[in-house]
């Protein structure tokens, strides 16, 4: 068996997310079809970083696969690319050491999450950004970011729904980058939670809306508490944009 490891991109909106749900269009099932015809209808398991949520999308999505097909790279890219469809793309494709785990030797990853403040909506943008047409105040949002930078327990920043009990993180950069009339939330982190960067852009946005003052960013951390955070932002303007080993 060789184990291949892939860099693979999708528009998450035509998804109930990345992991196999029953009777679900999900990232994991259309590829895992694929990988089924090519090997003559023996089932192929693959395996991600990590799931993401229905409707968040991602650029550099890492998974890994055992097949006994031993096809150069370019012959494996080229046979999945036409067949799977167009919101889904295989950008790499790699031969990889038995021992190499997709999730396991994960050490980072980084997450963007994009807003555009138009005063109208954009059709083409809805499945790709958060609408806020609202003034916000960036210097506030900075300050508070740097509240989150370092090694904390995120428990406030976590949906209730999460089955993790260790819930220590260390955000190791956030940048919020503004051009033109789209805003750009940039997280890198060793992990992140059920929903953490959502919640973090939550609360951020209303520091930035003047709902919180920045301080208030380390009482929600002290606290330990979900109801103490933000909303929930939507996931269509949610990337995971890069897994790093």
């Amino acid at each position: 068996m060789i184990r291949y490891k892939c860099i693979i991109s999708y528009d998450g909106s035509g998804f109930n997310g990345y992991q196999v749900q029953p009777n679900k269009r999900t990232v994991q099932s259309q590829i895992e079809a694929i990988l089924a015809k090519i090997h003559k209808g023996t089932n192929v398991k693959i395996i991600a970083s990590g799931r993401t949520d229905a409707g968040v999308h991602a650029k550099g999505q890492v998974i890994h696969f055992d097949s006994p097909l031993a096809l150069t790279t370019e012959k494996w890219e080229i046979a999945l690319n036409s067949m799977l469809p167009g919101d889904i793309s295989i950008r790499s494709v790699e031969k990889a050491d038995p021992s190499f785990h997709a999730r396991f030797d994960a050490c980072g990853k980084e997450y963007r999450y994009f807003l555009y403040q138009s005063p109208k909506r954009d059709p083409f943008q809805r499945d790709f950004a958060l609408h806020y047409p609202f003034r916000l105040d960036l210097e506030a949002m900075n300050e508070a970011a740097e509240y989150l930078l370092g090694t904390h327990d995120f428990s406030s920043f976590c949906s209730a729904k999460t089955e993790v009990t260790d819930k220590v993180r260390t955000i190791e950069a956030i940048e919020i980058l503004q051009e033109s009339e789209q805003i750009c939330f940039r997280f890198v982190g060793n992990g992140f939670l059920y929903n953490m960067v959502r919640i973090l852009v939550g609360t951020l946005l209303e520091v930035g809306s003047g709902k919180r003052t920045p301080t208030e960013i380390v009482e929600i951390l002290e606290k330990k508490d979900r109801s103490y955070a933000g909303k929930t932002v939507p996931g269509q303007g949610l990337y995971l944009w890069e897994v790093y080993y």
